[in-house]
């Protein structure tokens, strides 16, 4: 395999270990963008280096920006005392698909797991406790994904937030036991998010 074959390859090899492809998925698309190189791999390439360099934590909520703070802490249309607890940004970005969410997010980075040795310390769970003491919080909605982990988490969470009498809401009907909210339609999130429950 000469040199330039071998770095097309090398491609290949890199786009099949992205989520959802594997070796056949990945040779498609490479062949597809050669194919395509001004109209898709040129554009491709200089978008990806820009957010190599650019993409960051929201240093307020957790979310991945390309600025210091997301434009979702940003706005003041978003300021409505609502702060939706996720686990990870996909779950974010799951929310924001819906467009029915009108507040914000917190990303606490993962969930409890006393195996992994992963207590509140290691997730935001500190951050956003002084959120909630910052900002005008109304109610707290706890959006975890429906497993043990995910549900001893949304449980501690609320108890820690007795002290702040807020509402604090969980995710309903819609969200089934072991679901996780990025493999869930817009439709299952916004009837779950309408029909969120008291914890507290």
């Amino acid at each position: 395999m000469d040199k330039a074959s071998h770095k097309i390859q090398e491609l290949i090899d890199l786009m099949a270990k992205l989520p959802g492809l594997g070796p056949r998925s990945a040779r498609r698309a490479v062949l597809h963008m050669v194919k395509k190189r001004d109209a898709i791999m040129k554009p491709l390439a200089e978008t990806i280096h820009q957010v190599s360099n650019t993409a960051q934590e929201c240093t307020n909520c957790g979310n991945i920006s390309t600025q210091e703070v997301c434009n979702i802490c940003l706005s003041e249309k978003r300021a409505t005392g609502e702060i939706c607890v996720v686990e990870d940004v996909a779950d974010l970005w799951a929310m924001e698909r819906t467009q029915i969410f009108k507040g914000k997010y917190h990303v606490l980075g993962g969930t409890l797991s006393a195996l992994d040795a992963i207590g509140p310390d290691q997730l935001k769970i500190p951050k956003l406790m002084s959120r909630i003491e910052s900002e005008s919080v109304k109610e707290v909605i706890l959006a975890l994904n429906s497993t043990m982990e995910g549900q001893t988490t949304a449980h501690y969470i609320a108890d820690q937030l007795e002290i702040y009498s807020i509402p604090v809401t969980s995710l309903a009907q819609g969200v089934p036991i072991g679901g996780e909210l990025d493999y869930l339609d817009e439709g299952t999130i916004t009837a779950a998010l309408k029909a969120r429950v008291n914890l507290n």
